[in-house]
């Protein structure tokens, strides 16, 4: 999902994120400039209410395996929001960029630490199993659920 964009202003990346409950209408991607390999491309800098700029957040650069195509991932954090925001930017300085958003899959894992494997449905997994019905559409053993008055 598409929440926001950047331009090459003046010779920085400018831009705005929205979504139903966060606005930020005046962001910054400021180059990081580092020997460490780990450190990120970008810091994302925000305009605060008292004309400010503070870093929320920081872009990674990164290649599709599919595509050759250059992005970063990163994530916005403040203590505003509930949780980190996690983030894509995709496209160029000629171009502009475009902000996207995906909500993160939750990670399904053993207790040993392994990821868990995709279990195959069958037929009877389709199935709605046995119900709780009587054959006239009562509500079988609907005594037990009888919660006397003390």
């Amino acid at each position: 999902m598409n929440i926001g964009s950047f331009k090459l202003v003046n010779g920085q990346l400018l831009g705005s994120v929205a979504t139903l409950t966060v606005d930020l209408p005046r962001l910054g991607l400021r180059p990081v400039e580092s020997a460490n390999e780990k450190a990120p491309a970008f810091e994302i800098m925000a305009l605060n209410v008292a004309r400010k700029w503070v870093q929320i957040g920081a872009l990674w650069e990164m290649t599709s395996n599919s595509t050759g195509e250059v992005f970063y991932n990163g994530r916005m954090e403040d203590p505003s929001l509930n949780e980190p925001l996690p983030v894509m930017l995709f496209g160029d300085d000629e171009d502009g960029y475009r902000m996207v958003w995906n909500r993160p899959q939750a990670r399904r894992e053993n207790m040993d630490g392994s990821r868990q494997t995709r279990q195959r449905r069958t037929k009877a997994d389709e199935a709605f199993g046995e119900g709780n019905a009587t054959e006239d559409g009562q509500l079988a053993g609907a005594d037990e659920d009888y919660v006397p008055a003390f």
